[in-house]
């Protein structure tokens, strides 16, 4: 009797060792089984990536002096469209023009409006369009058209105005591209670079086309 009792409370004693071990396991993980974050084995945090909207001088720079330039070139679009006589290639290549970078310049100011409107440079003798410096650069390295240019083309017809404006508008992409270049290779602001990379590639094959109508005239 005596052994048979000893027996039943060692018996005992092994259920409550053993319901004890699972408790505290259980104790380490959440429902479901997943580990909890104290675990030995759960994984840090994941460090915040970089911000996509992170800007250097650079993207200021191509910003600040591509709305001037694209601002001239609509103007010098909106000419040659009100012009009787123009061949319909320069029509339709102006329109063209205007219709693609008229909304860059909404989406370049953009840019600058969030980045707090930075200055322009200082001004220098390189002064470009409407007074803006082009770091550096002038004018004329650029594409942009001189004001005597503007003036020529404003007081053409016919095939003298579709030429003026042909040959204006290849120089003029052609300091774009440049510019594009630039920003491709120094810039830090992503929605810059893929706008670069655009204007490099849409202004080239317009500069194709602009010399084979240019030679057809």
């Amino acid at each position: 009797m005596r052994t048979k009792m000893m027996a039943i409370a060692a018996g005992a004693a092994a259920a409550i060792a053993l319901a004890t071990g699972c408790s505290s396991e259980a104790g380490t993980e959440h429902a479901g089984g997943h580990n909890s974050p104290t675990s030995a084995g759960a994984a840090p945090a994941e460090s915040a990536a970089p911000s996509s909207q992170t800007h250097n001088e650079a993207d200021v720079m191509f910003a600040q002096h591509m709305i001037p330039h694209h601002e001239q070139a609509v103007e010098m679009s909106d000419i040659v469209l009100g012009k009787q006589g123009i061949d319909p290639r320069v029509t339709e290549l102006a329109t063209q023009i205007k219709a693609a970078q008229a909304p860059e310049i909404q989406q370049m100011q953009g840019w600058l409006n969030e980045w707090g409107n930075p200055p322009m440079p200082p001004m220098t003798a390189s002064e470009g369009h409407d007074g803006h410096d082009m770091g550096g650069m002038s004018g004329d390295m650029m594409g942009m058209m001189s004001p005597e240019q503007m003036t020529a083309l404003q007081n053409a017809e016919a095939v003298e105005a579709s030429r003026l404006f042909l040959s204006g508008m290849i120089t003029h992409h052609e300091g774009a591209i440049d510019m594009a270049q630039n920003e491709i290779k120094d810039g830090q602001f992503q929605p810059a670079i893929d706008l670069a990379h655009s204007i490099e590639t849409s202004q080239q094959k317009e500069i194709d086309e602009m010399k084979g109508i240019l030679g057809s005239l």
